[in-house]
């Protein structure tokens, strides 16, 4: 029999006895346990007993899981309310109240958090608690009165996974292991790869490079990666960044492009460390290549085509572009297109996109529509270039006919465009797309 702290695990957590159990009965009983008080050692036991019964549950059972810790594990609202009055009472009696305040802080913390913390003790826990706020996002999209637990997950992994705690580190084809393999094939998003083959050509060439963030947790498990390829030029299509080609001296690149950027764990969802990430990559790629001149990215446009539907119920130029749009019925007949015809749709289209990325914004914080371009120009970078037909994919075309954009990130302007993005959600514009913003604005006016 197993003992921890002196005291026999059965006593302790009576659900780790000989003999079947339910997975859920024995998920809640070692959340008691927990939450109890336990010494370090059964912390640890108890904690990788419910991490094996929660695993065991189906979506029922983790919804019953979930809905329970939510409900049973909040905050005493006695205890904030004295804690509140308290505090107040410090205050207006000139004692400061610092005392008082962390006992509030204390009273408002869910106890849910402390739950979570102590789960963590489990080996392994990590990334088993990652994958658990995995099932809880899936869950909460139709579960909304769970969003208070998602709340607490995500306070406690974005101090977990602090940037901190995070290295960075060059990926290559020979160094790479299996294991960490099938994670870049399973969590590329952006451009997927059928086999090993394909993310053989774009680890192994000397024109292709790949970066990833690792935490000391999660041992060859990406949290993020970034794929670049080394060209001449901006690139404007994303077929030659991903099909077979002759490889490229990297001393003859002019161009550092970032055509992949994939968030590898669903369960860091909103834990953001992708700025970082990229700023790292254009400081290594620009020490081991200090003759490179630009550093962009060939990125999808996800919402265009959503938004293009909705102004088209009120602007009827926009109607007859998503009409002929339609009517092409796929990226295939695209390539079919005389070259003047394809020339007459891309004159009429670009404008449409500089429109969406340049004006299009959100009503409820005034920052762009496209959740590609809040993450780039978030960080610094400039819309630079659009590009169309750019890929050729069919979900390139669900959402957005096809269409790609280059941002550009220019090291020594990143800190300003931030800053104003952040301070007065500035939408940096910067060569052709600058060019075509200031030509439509000019048409309006009418001068």
């Amino acid at each position: 029999m197993e003992h921890h702290d002196g005291w026999p695990l059965t006593d302790l957590f009576p659900a780790a006895g000989p003999g079947p159990e339910d997975p859920l009965e024995a998920l809640l009983t070692a959340c008691e346990v927990l939450m109890s008080d336990v010494g370090e050692a059964s912390l640890r036991a108890v904690a990788a007993r419910a991490l094996t019964a929660y695993r065991a549950l189906d979506d029922d059972g983790r919804l019953a899981f979930f809905t329970h810790v939510t409900t049973a594990y909040g905050v005493d609202a006695d205890q904030v309310r004295a804690a509140f009055h308290q505090w107040e009472a410090a205050r207006d009696g000139g004692l400061g109240g610092d005392t008082e305040l962390v006992r509030l802080f204390d009273a408002v913390e869910p106890a849910r958090q402390q739950l979570l913390r102590r789960l963590h003790h489990a080996p392994g826990a990590t990334l088993a608690l990652v994958g658990m706020r995995e099932d809880l996002l899936r869950l909460a999209r139709h579960h909304p009165p769970l969003r208070p637990l998602d709340h607490d997950f995500h306070h406690l992994l974005t101090s977990w996974f602090n940037r901190g705690f995070l290295r960075m580190a060059r990926v290559t084809w020979q160094d790479a292991p299996p294991e960490l393999r099938g994670r870049l094939l399973r969590g590329e998003r952006v451009h997927p790869m059928a086999d090993e083959n394909a993310l053989r050509r774009r680890l192994e060439p000397a024109d292709r490079d790949l970066y990833a963030f690792f935490h000391p947790a999660t041992g060859d498990v990406p949290l993020i990666f970034v794929e670049v390829a080394l060209v001449r030029g901006l690139p404007d299509r994303v077929g030659p960044l991903l099909e077979p080609g002759p490889e490229l001296d990297p001393a003859q690149a002019d161009t550092a492009a970032l055509y992949s950027i994939n968030n590898a764990l669903d369960g860091l969802a909103g834990v953001s460390f992708g700025s970082f990430l990229i700023k790292q990559v254009i400081e290594d790629v620009s020490e081991r290549l200090p003759h490179l001149r630009r550093f962009a990215t060939l990125s999808p446009l996800p919402g265009f085509r959503r938004w293009l539907t909705a102004q088209a119920g009120h602007d009827p130029r926009l109607r007859a572009l998503r009409d002929e749009l339609d009517a092409l019925a796929g990226p295939q007949r695209i390539s079919a297109l005389p070259a003047a015809e394809t020339e007459r749709i891309r004159s009429r289209l670009l404008p449409a996109l500089t429109r969406y990325i340049a004006l299009g914004k959100r009503e409820t914080d005034g920052r762009p529509l496209d959740p590609v371009a809040r993450f780039h120009l978030g960080n610094g970078a400039a819309a630079w270039q659009l590009n169309w037909p750019a890929d050729t994919s069919p979900t390139a075309w669900r959402q957005s006919y096809g269409a790609m954009i280059n941002y550009r990130y220019e090291p020594e302007r990143l800190e300003r465009r931030h800053e104003d993005f952040v301070r007065h959600r500035t939408v940096a514009l910067g060569g052709p797309m600058r060019d075509a913003h200031a030509a439509a604005a000019r048409d309006t006016s009418g001068t």
